[in-house]
């Protein structure tokens, strides 16, 4: 499943023909690089590799007053039938991986506990900062939203909400974890 190209294709079907720079300029209204796997700056190369794959065909050249000229993008059928595909594959297919804070927590250095505790809490706190900015982000935005792009926008809020409380519940049992941790050092000593 290839984000940014649903990006780019998606666009091109719902809001017509465009220039790239018009495609940049709404993924980064839409700031794109919060709740996907890219960035603004990814859309010109991208539309070069749908172009050189004929998913998109460039329709015309246009200038508006000084600006350079650009190239106007359009869709095409083989377009449109994989705009298809990646929306089905997007809903279908969960997408879940593997956080590598597991590992390093799983192989922290069991004689500096203490730093780990101080890293999860720093963790925490950086955790519900990101969900304190994605609340107010998506109320600032909301007015400009659809219906279904307001739920979109909330499946982040919920996923750090889900993180924080697995950090807290972690910090919770630390006590518990080091002592454990100590147990298992001196029965190996």
């Amino acid at each position: 499943m290839s984000s940014i190209r649903l990006f780019i294709l998606g666009s091109l079907a719902e809001r017509g023909e465009m220039h790239g720079h018009a495609i940049r300029l709404l993924a980064e209204e839409e700031r794109i690089d919060n709740w996907t796997d890219f960035g603004p700056g990814a859309i010109y190369g991208a539309i070069k590799r749908l172009a050189a794959d004929d998913l998109i065909v460039e329709r015309r050249t246009e200038r508006e007053g000084n600006y350079p000229e650009r190239q106007i993008y359009g869709i095409t059928e083989s377009g449109s039938a994989m705009l298809a595909e990646l929306r089905r594959d997007g809903i279908e297919h969960i997408v879940y991986r593997h956080d590598p804070v597991d590992l390093a927590i799983a192989r922290y250095d069991s004689d500096d506990m203490d730093g780990l505790v101080a890293a999860l809490r720093e963790r925490l706190a950086e955790l519900k900062a990101r969900r304190e900015y994605a609340e107010q982000h998506g109320a600032q935005i909301r007015q400009y939203l659809t219906l279904m792009e307001s739920h979109v926008m909330r499946h982040q809020y919920h996923r750090l909400t889900g993180e924080i409380a697995w950090h807290e519940e972690l910090l919770a049992a630390m006590p518990e974890i080091i002592t454990d941790e100590n147990v298992r050092k001196s029965a190996k000593s």
